[in-house]
């Protein structure tokens, strides 16, 4: 982006989110769901807008978004094309720890060109979020040793650099590392998986043998108490992909001449935005409006299916994909504490009393507050 002024800056990012959602992601959406594989000139298109830098702080480069303006053009990409957004979304989660790190000499060599979207970036951390963890870390004499398993990783054979992160054996600290992904040695196998929705994403599962990590790239080394914490900000992040697929119903019921029902689900969509905005300091209640969010998403989806009737049972409508991501949606990203409270709310069981799942994100600083720092 050429644009200097921080306001106009923002502004410019946000009008970019939009002309590529509706210009270049949507008209291709069908095409990328119908052949699983993304256009490579949707990369170029999210690089050149300034769109892989938005976590960036000022300092790196960034646009110094606020949390709510970084959620808003993840929505609207995700409105665009899910396989496309979610595969990038993945990327900023490796901008933020490159921007914190005290590993300098990594952060020298890689934050730039991921902040620009010269290098794309991918992540493998559910191995720990599980206990006992999938993946972990001993240690050996001038760095790590990684084994386990990660069963879900967007964008293989798409991104240069993989965050992986793993427990450590000795003291449940959570150790993430950055690396090449043309260098992988042959110990990290990837199976892919065939998805339903989004397959596009490339998704694969990785099991990982004795992977040699040199302490040169480690990025991050926290407790596990001030990982979980931070996973809040993540659950919040996720909270877009309903929303986004909601922006794109609403649009389609506008043009099906349901301007009642589109409006009603605007206004609903309002409303689980500040109860996930709310709910960022206190784990169980966040999961509670993201499953809140997941359900907005498939009422959406229904009431355009119902509006465009038969048509929506023809493969490869707009519709029909919708209504496959939207199960995406409802599982993607999620954990085993959401999933049983959407069986509860579906099922029409009780839901058992909210106690914290994991420390409040005031605990530690959120991982997004880095541009502050």
């Amino acid at each position: 982006m050429s644009t200097q002024d921080p306001a106009a800056r923002r502004n410019a990012l946000r009008a970019e989110a939009l002309r590529i959602a509706d210009d270049v992601l949507f008209p291709a959406a069908a095409e990328v769901d119908r052949t699983g594989v993304v256009p490579a000139s949707h990369w170029r298109a999210l690089a050149d807008a300034g769109l892989y830098g938005i976590a960036a702080p000022v300092e790196a480069g960034g646009p110094g978004l606020e949390f709510g303006e970084i959620t808003e053009i993840l929505e609207i990409l995700v409105s665009g094309c899910l396989s496309t957004a979610f595969t990038w979304l993945q990327h900023h989660g490796v901008v933020i720890s490159l921007s914190r790190t005290p590993n300098s000499p990594l952060r020298d060599e890689l934050l730039q060109p991921t902040v620009a979207g010269r290098l794309r970036a991918g992540v493998a951390y559910a191995g720990v979020v599980p206990t006992p963890p999938r993946m972990t870390a001993t240690r050996t004499g001038r760095g790590w040793s990684f084994t386990g398993h990660a069963p879900f990783v967007s964008g293989w054979g798409l991104v240069d650099l993989l965050q992986i992160s793993a427990r450590d054996a000795a003291t449940d600290d959570v150790i993430a590392a950055i690396l090449s992904t043309a260098d992988l040695p042959s110990g990290v196998r990837a199976s892919p998986l065939a998805l339903t929705a989004a397959a596009a994403t490339a998704t694969v599962s990785v099991q990982v043998d004795e992977l040699a990590v040199p302490d040169t790239r480690v990025v991050s080394r926290v407790t596990s108490a001030e990982f979980f914490a931070n996973q809040n900000v993540g659950v919040r992040l996720n909270g877009t992909l309903p929303l986004g697929l909601l922006r794109r119903c609403t649009a389609l019921l506008d043009v099906a001449g349901q301007a009642p029902a589109a409006r009603r689900l605007r206004e609903r969509a309002d409303e689980a935005r500040v109860a996930l905005d709310s709910a960022m300091g206190d784990a169980a209640s966040l999961l509670a409006a993201r499953a809140d969010a997941a359900r907005l998403a498939l009422d959406a989806v229904a009431t355009l299916v119902a509006a465009r009737g038969g048509e929506a049972l023809l493969r490869g409508s707009d519709a029909e994909r919708l209504f496959r991501e939207a199960s995406f949606v409802l599982v993607a990203a999620s954990r085993p504490e959401l999933k049983d409270l959407l069986v509860r709310r579906f099922g029409g069981l009780p839901e058992p009393d909210q106690t914290p799942l994991a420390p409040a994100a005031s605990a530690v600083r959120p991982v997004w507050a880095a541009r502050d720092a």
